[in-house]
């Protein structure tokens, strides 16, 4: 690699400032309450009678404060005389085994201890029905043989499609719930059908499953709960649509659209299916979705700890590490890669000896007039967006930006260790 250093040896790096963007957005201040007050106004429970087995489907995704929403939840089933457990709803995750799935729940915070419900899990599935193309409706068997169902998600734009629906309620009902089975058949005709193929495919689980309600939440731009709403089944494909418009309202996002070189310092499972969320970075595995700034090459120089290997998204970056190759433990990318059909996600970047040289590989190529004059981002991950770092050539259009940004150090030298 010593020719590679030397090309890159006089590749000026620029000094960054650190900012904090500031986004309009509300925070729930007692999550708890907020459960058992949208529980109660819903009249949701009036639906669970005494005795009843209630299945309470949770997801694999970092949802905000989810152990408190699915403890609330079993307390208010409890409360009506209901018996409630827990079932994994998270497709083909965790392994696609009853254990790994138990296991993500796990990393989640949601336990047996912790929600006060126990937790069955299975990747048996019962067949509901078909779509006219033939496409299999799958729903997890514990689920399906219990009196009642409920499904516990946050709504936010998806990755890789766009429709009335994305990622909530509805993609939960028919891609979650289906296990992997389920995720398998709803990604087989790719990602271009998806939208029309989740609403169709949730309606015929809705119609013969007993699934009695929905607790969906918002998110505001700091990854906190905003808003948590308890949906009657019959309601969600009305409710769902309006949820995701304001959603989209409250992500985060960089302010500065048009960037150079971004630097994300890590990546993972934990953050976003897809890594890094493509909404942040403008970067999709698809041409099915869209938005975001404009980007001409991201490094990405780190894995979080809990994504445990997984290196899904790694393809969508232009230059990476060594180190972060040798975390990587490939067959869990893979197996994302091989359910959803998308394959873009686990591609090779360059992988350059450091970060420091992944950097410079990424500013060398990233055609800017002026290499010392390049418009450089650093961000921790796409999910914590609030503190950033920019280069001294994007200072003048933060200034411009008013409010929303507030610059909070003098210009540093770029600190990025081995």
């Amino acid at each position: 690699m010593d020719i590679i250093k030397e090309i890159l040896h006089d590749i000026p790096v620029p000094k960054m400032v650190k900012v904090k963007q500031h986004f309009q957005t509300s925070e729930l201040v007692d999550v708890a309450g907020e459960v058992r007050k949208t529980i109660k106004e819903s009249y949701v429970m009036e639906r669970v009678s005494e005795g009843d087995s209630v299945a309470i489907a949770v997801g694999s995704r970092g949802v905000a404060d989810i152990p408190t929403l699915t403890r609330e939840t079993v307390k208010a089933i409890k409360e009506v005389g209901g018996n409630p457990f827990i079932v994994p709803a998270m497709g083909s995750h965790g392994g696609a085994t009853d254990e790994g799935q138990v296991d993500v729940l796990s990393q989640l915070g949601v336990t047996e201890e912790s929600v006060g419900a126990p937790i069955q899990s299975t990747m048996e599935v019962v067949k509901l029905g078909e779509l006219p193309n033939g496409l299999p409706v799958y729903i997890d068997k514990f689920a399906y043989e219990a009196d009642k169902i409920v499904v516990i998600n946050r709504v936010k734009p998806h990755t890789a499609f766009r429709g009335p629906v994305e990622s909530g309620l509805m993609k939960m009902i028919t891609i979650g719930l289906g296990k992997q089975k389920g995720a398998e058949a709803a990604h087989s005709f790719s990602f271009k059908f998806m939208a029309e193929h989740v609403l169709e495919m949730a309606k015929i689980t809705l119609n013969k499953a007993p699934v009695i309600f929905g607790l969906a939440t918002l998110e505001n731009a700091y990854d906190r709960p905003a808003k948590v709403i308890a949906i009657p089944a019959e309601e969600i494909e009305r409710r769902e649509p309006l949820l995701l418009k304001e959603a989209k309202y409250l992500m985060p996002k960089i302010y500065f659209n048009s960037i150079d070189v971004l630097i994300v310092d890590e990546l993972g499972k934990d953050i976003s299916g897809d890594g890094m969320d493509p909404n942040i970075t403008g970067r999709y595995a698809t041409p099915y979705a869209s938005g975001g700034p404009e980007i001409k090459r991201i490094a990405v120089l780190g894995l979080t700890d809990k994504t445990h290997g997984n290196a899904n998204g790694i393809g969508m970056a232009d230059m990476t590490t060594k180190d972060v190759m040798d975390e990587i433990a490939w067959e869990k990318g893979y197996a994302n890669a091989l359910t959803s059909t998308v394959t873009d996600t686990v591609k090779l970047p360059m992988v350059l000896d450091t970060k420091e040289l992944a950097v410079k590989a990424a500013i060398k190529t990233c055609n800017a007039f002026q290499l010392d004059k390049a418009k450089v981002v650093r961000i921790h991950n796409t999910l914590e967006v609030g503190e950033i770092w920019i280069s001294e050539s994007l200072l003048d259009e933060a200034k411009r930006m008013g409010e929303d940004v507030e610059i909070l150090s003098e210009p540093e030298e770029l600190l990025l260790g081995g």
